[in-house]
C-alpha cells in the first residue's frame, strides 16, 4: 500500500511541476525534465527550467524544431530530438538555443515540410517520402530490395551520387537536409484472427494489405500476391481491428508507437523498403547565420545521425519485448527466404523499369543511385 502512495505522490508531483513549467513559458524546459525522469523532483526541475532558461538568454539564435514524435519516443522509435537539440546547443558552443516542439503540435508530415519551406519554423522531422515532390529520385527509396535493409538505405543516401542527385533538387525548393534518420525496415504484420505467420509470397495470397498512396508500394504488394488495400493512415487501426485489411508494413518500432501491439498476432521482417525519415532545415535561415555556427549544425546533425545509427537495435529490441508481451511473434527470414521475396517483387524486375527512369531522370543515373545503396561508405548501422 505504501508503494502505491509513494507511486501516486510522485506522479502528482510530475503533474504539478509539469503545470507549473508550462504556465511559467517552460515548455521546452518541461519536456526537457519529463524525458530525464525528474518532474516528481522540484529542486532537479528548477534547476532544468534554470539551465534551459540561461541557456535561451546566451544564444544568439532560435532553433524551433518540430515533430510528429513524443520525446519518449526514441525508446523504440530513434528519432533522437532531444540528442540533437543537446547536440546542436553544444557544438554551436551555445550560440544556438534549440525550442523543441515534439508530439506534432505544430503538425506532422505535409505540414511541417510546409512550415520549414515556409521559414514559420527553422526545421523539422518528417517522412523521406515528403521530399519527393521536390526531387523526385527521393521515391526510389520505395523500390523493393533496393535499399530496404538498413545497411543499404544508410549507404546510399551519405553517397556521393545521392547527394549530388537529391540534394541540389531540395535545395532549390529552401531546404536543407540536416540529416536521415535510420528507423528500420517496413514489415509485414498480420492482424490477430488473420492469415497467421507470412514467411513466403504465396502466404499472402488473397490478403487484404492495407497501404498508403504509393503506386510503388501498391505495385510491389501485388507482385508478391497480396491485395493491396489503400487505407489512410488515421483509419489503419480500425481497419486492421475490422477486418478491412488484414495486414500492414510500418516498421517495428511504428506498430509499437501508434498502438498496434493488441490487435497484431505475426511480424515478419522482409527487408523490402525502408521506414525512413529526415531532418530537414530551412536553407534561406541556415545560410543566414555565421559560418561557424552552420559549421556547429552541420557537425551536430552527424553527431545525431550517428548516435540514431547506434539506437536503431536497441530500439527494435525494445518495441520487439513490448509487442511480444502482446502474444506477437516475430520472423527473420533466411537469405534464401529472402532471394524469393526479391525474385517475386524486387527492383530487377522489369516492371520497376519506368520508374526508375521517371524517378532517377535515366537508367544511367539509376545505375549510379544502385552504385551508392551497393557500396559501404564510413557508417555502420545494425540490420533488421
Amino acid at each position: 500500500m505504501k508503494k502505491n502512495d509513494t507511486m501516486t505522490e510522485l506522479e502528482s508531483a510530475s503533474r504539478r511541476n509539469f503545470l507549473k513549467l508550462t504556465a511559467a513559458g517552460g515548455f521546452t524546459a518541461a519536456m526537457v525534465a519529463g524525458a530525464a525522469g525528474t518532474l516528481w523532483s522540484e529542486e532537479a526541475v528548477a534547476q532544468t527550467a534554470a539551465e534551459e532558461r540561461e541557456r535561451e538568454a546566451a544564444a544568439d539564435h532560435t532553433m524551433l524544431i518540430a515533430t510528429a514524435y513524443v520525446l519518449g519516443a526514441s525508446r523504440s522509435y530513434p528519432i533522437m530530438q532531444l540528442d540533437l537539440k543537446e547536440n546542436i546547443q553544444n557544438a554551436t558552443n551555445g550560440k544556438v538555443y534549440v525550442k523543441l516542439a515534439p508530439g506534432g503540435q505544430l503538425g506532422a508530415g505535409g505540414a511541417l515540410v510546409q512550415k520549414v519551406q515556409s521559414g514559420t519554423i527553422q526545421a523539422a522531422q518528417h517522412s523521406l517520402s515528403n521530399f519527393a515532390p521536390f526531387a523526385p529520385a527521393v521515391d526510389l527509396i520505395n523500390l523493393p530490395y533496393f535499399c530496404g535493409a538498413n545497411q543499404r538505405f544508410t549507404n546510399l543516401v551519405n553517397s556521393d551520387a545521392w547527394i549530388s542527385n537529391v540534394h541540389p533538387k531540395v535545395e532549390a525548393k529552401g531546404f536543407k537536409p540536416l540529416f536521415y534518420v535510420v528507423i528500420d525496415p517496413r514489415v509485414v504484420a498480420v492482424r490477430k484472427g488473420g492469415a497467421g505467420a507470412v514467411l513466403s509470397p504465396s502466404d499472402l495470397a488473397g490478403v487484404k494489405f492495407r497501404v498508403p498512396g504509393s503506386k510503388m508500394l501498391q505495385q510491389y504488394y501485388r507482385l508478391v500476391g497480396a491485395n493491396p488495400t489503400p487505407v489512410a493512415w488515421g483509419e489503419t487501426p480500425s481497419a486492421i481491428k475490422q477486418g478491412v485489411a488484414d495486414a500492414l508494413d510500418p516498421a517495428v518500432g511504428a506498430l509499437y508507437v501508434f498502438g498496434f501491439k493488441d490487435i497484431l498476432s505475426h511480424v515478419t521482417f522482409t527487408q523490402a523498403v525502408p521506414d525512413s525519415q529526415v531532418f530537414s532545415c530551412n536553407l534561406e535561415w541556415f545560410n543566414s547565420l555565421p559560418d561557424d555556427v552552420q559549421e556547429g549544425i552541420e557537425f551536430a546533425s552527424e553527431v545525431t545521425s550517428q548516435q540514431n545509427l547506434a539506437k536503431v537495435p536497441a530500439a527494435r529490441s525494445y518495441a520487439m519485448s513490448e509487442l511480444a508481451k502482446s502474444g506477437v511473434e516475430f520472423h527473420s527470414l533466411s537469405q534464401d527466404q529472402l532471394a524469393e521475396w526479391q525474385a517475386a517483387g524486387g527492383y530487377q524486375r522489369s516492371e520497376w523499369d519506368e520508374f526508375k527512369v521517371d524517378l532517377a531522370g535515366s537508367m544511367d543515373a539509376f545505375s549510379k543511385l544502385e552504385e551508392g545503396a551497393n557500396t559501404r561508405g564510413r557508417y555502420y548501422v545494425h540490420d533488421a
